[in-house]
């Protein structure tokens, strides 16, 4: 598996991903008629490194890394991540996840945070907590699951 620099030659293949995880609605907070605009301006916002992952010039994830905060909090990232659906368990969140953890020590970051972990998603709150994010505050019914209803969201918190 490669991890490199997303560039607009990916648009197509991250739209496929962005468009079906957020159709299913219960890991990120974009509601499912986003556009492919909007999904192209945040993925390449001036200030944000987009990533993909591949293997055999496939497409399977990507994730981004930009400040958490402007200003006296820009020493702390953000991040945020997709897998195909073909692609879960195969180790590309893992993959995605500490490469971020890299790029972010690589740009000085101190730390990288996690704003809304939606806590139904059990294998990616297990995969951060694996990596070395810590829960360090909930936000209780924060999110609203197609299925569930109203569930927590965790703030997850790693230092570098």
């Amino acid at each position: 598996m490669n991890i490199r620099e997303a560039g607009a030659h990916d648009q197509d293949a991250m739209w496929e991903i962005f468009h079906e995880v957020v159709a299913a609605g219960d890991t990120w907070v974009f509601d499912a008629d986003t556009p492919r605009s909007f999904m192209i301006d945040y993925w390449f916002h001036p200030g944000t490194l987009s990533y993909v992952a591949e293997q055999d010039g496939r497409v399977l994830g990507m994730y981004l890394l930009r400040p958490n905060q402007p200003g006296h909090g820009s020493h702390v990232a953000n991040a945020g991540y997709m897998v195909a659906s073909t692609a879960r368990g195969l180790g590309v969140g893992e993959a995605m996840g500490e490469h971020s953890i890299q790029q972010a020590g690589r740009l000085g970051y101190k730390a990288i945070q996690f704003n809304y972990v939606v806590s139904t998603n059990e294998a990616a709150v297990r995969l951060w907590k694996k990596i070395g994010f810590e829960i360090v505050g909930t936000l209780p019914g924060a999110f609203k699951h197609p299925s569930l209803g109203y569930v927590d969201v965790y703030v997850m918190f790693r230092r570098l």
